[in-house]
């Protein structure tokens, strides 16, 4: 048997890029300024009896938590493979956006629950307080989210972070508006639907970074490459006969590697066809850690078109074979 292991340069899948103290400098002076504004919103949201203050505030600690999970994920990922760590720390950040997810969601609950109960049962709200302080939270949140737009965004929780600030921006608006309503017209139910509002985008931010966090988990392929595409376009190259064993997932958001078992003709040179697969699956579909078992193909698989497991007993999932080759993505379990 004929086998190796190709890596390329370089792995896109590292997230120590250039200057991850200037990113961690980014991400710190966000969460200081969220952390400063927050504090005092839910000061006057207290005084203002306003629960689209509080609700905003919720969310904003939910960015802080996120933000500050990005740097302690950034500190750790930083270190290198060690021990029973083969893969580093890389996935913590993975399930900090997953945490961070969850938060939501369950705060989404509550502040719905609340919204519906003073739709019910209006309170008095101060629309000046209001509508002052959301006013102010636009400013902050245009400052946060410049401040990020600056740090690496491949990580998950830096993306995460940067969209729920976009959230709150969003969320802002529509306390502002509800101050304003309740100003001019006395209309005390717009603070509850404001933060109805509000609890809609939480959900939303909230289901996406479970959901990008569950693929992760799962070993999902990530989303922008397609399996059976790859499996299909490593068949075609030259001197490869099948592509079977074929397993893609994220070690960590924007790294993805590849296994797989490829079988090639008699007589050709096995490093050689495993650096080209290695090289085209760079190019074509940007995954760099490759790790690739190349051996020769029986003679009586590519004269006979025999079947994928004459030459694999515990092989599993869709075989990828040239064209021409009977069996071609043949789904085994």
């Amino acid at each position: 048997m004929d086998a190796g292991h190709s890596h390329g340069s370089g792995h896109a899948h590292s997230h120590a890029h250039a200057t991850p103290d200037s990113d961690r400098r980014w991400l710190a002076g966000a969460l200081a300024v969220i952390v400063v504004f927050l504090l005092a919103e839910v000061v006057v949201g207290v005084l203002a009896g306003s629960l689209a203050l509080l609700s905003d505030a919720a969310h904003m600690l939910t960015d802080a938590a996120s933000i500050a999970l990005a740097l302690w994920a950034i500190r750790l990922a930083a270190r290198p493979p060690a021990g029973r760590m083969t893969f580093g720390w890389k996935r913590v950040e993975i399930l900090s956006a997953q945490a961070n997810g969850l938060t939501l969601l369950v705060l989404s609950a509550w502040l719905g629950y609340e919204a519906i109960r003073r739709l019910i049962e209006p309170p008095a709200v101060t629309g000046g307080l209001v509508l002052a302080t959301a006013l102010a939270g636009v400013v902050v949140n245009l400052a946060a989210t410049w401040m990020i737009s600056r740090a690496n965004r491949s990580s998950l929780n830096v993306e995460g972070a940067f969209q729920h600030i976009l959230t709150d921006l969003y969320a802002f608006i529509a306390t502002a508006v509800a101050g304003l309503v309740i100003m001019t017209t006395g209309f005390a139910r717009a603070d509850a639907i404001a933060t109805l509002v509000v609890v809609a985008l939480m959900v939303k931010a909230g289901l996406g970074l479970v959901r990008a966090a569950s693929r992760i988990f799962l070993e999902a392929a990530p989303v922008d490459i397609d399996p059976a595409a790859v499996g299909a376009g490593m068949a075609a190259r030259d001197g490869v006969v099948e592509v079977h064993d074929l397993h893609i997932w994220e070690i960590t958001s924007g790294s993805p590697a590849l296994s797989a078992h490829v079988l090639v003709e008699p007589g050709q040179d096995c490093h050689a066809v495993r650096e080209g697969l290695a090289q085209w699956l760079a190019a074509a579909h940007h995954i760099e850690h490759a790790t690739l078992q190349v051996d020769h193909a029986q003679p009586e698989l590519i004269e006979l078109g025999a079947a994928p497991d004459a030459h694999c007993a515990q092989s599993h999932g869709p075989a990828h074979r040239r064209a021409g080759h009977a069996h071609e993505s043949n789904n085994r379990n």
